[in-house]
């Protein structure tokens, strides 16, 4: 098992212990980002002269590094383990194929309301709206009319 470290910072006192699956793909991606940053890093450093001496940037505003010190509480080193990344990948599956299949649910209830041809043309012609809105709409509202066109006007 391999294990990732990812260092954090955070402008609060308090560090919640409750599994964050977003949170964790978001460290997991903050790592590689500054992963390769720093093997660029190491590579400029062994490609480059040994003789020639680093140059010191030029800073023109110093004073904005000092108060950017201020903003940030503490830092924190945090161990993600794969199990943990690959634990969150599956949560973000589920709650994915859930959401699809509560649509899927939603659109199979609504096919079964029983609407009148007339009434959606009504929608589409005041309306101006396309026949798959109207009839949603109006399935929507049991095929009240009434209701249909108050929302579409809302």
């Amino acid at each position: 098992m391999k294990i990732v470290h990812v260092t954090t910072t955070t402008t609060t006192s308090k560090v919640s212990s409750k599994f964050d699956p977003d949170l964790h793909v978001c460290l997991l991606f903050r790592f590689l980002v500054k992963s390769k940053r720093s093997m660029a890093d190491e590579y400029d450093e062994n490609t480059g002269n040994d003789d020639q001496k680093p140059q010191k940037k030029v800073a023109k505003h110093d004073s904005g590094a000092a108060d950017l010190e201020k903003v940030t509480d503490y830092v924190e080193e945090k161990e993600i383990s794969s199990q943990d990344i690959i634990g969150a990948m599956s949560l973000i599956g589920d709650k994915h194929s859930k959401e699809t299949a509560e649509k899927a649910a939603r659109q199979k209830e609504l096919a079964k309301v029983i609407i009148k041809k007339e009434d959606v043309e009504l929608i589409m012609h005041e309306m101006e709206i396309s026949r798959n809105l109207a009839e949603l709409k109006l399935r929507e509202h049991h095929g009240n009319i009434v209701e249909a066109l108050t929302e579409l006007t809302n």
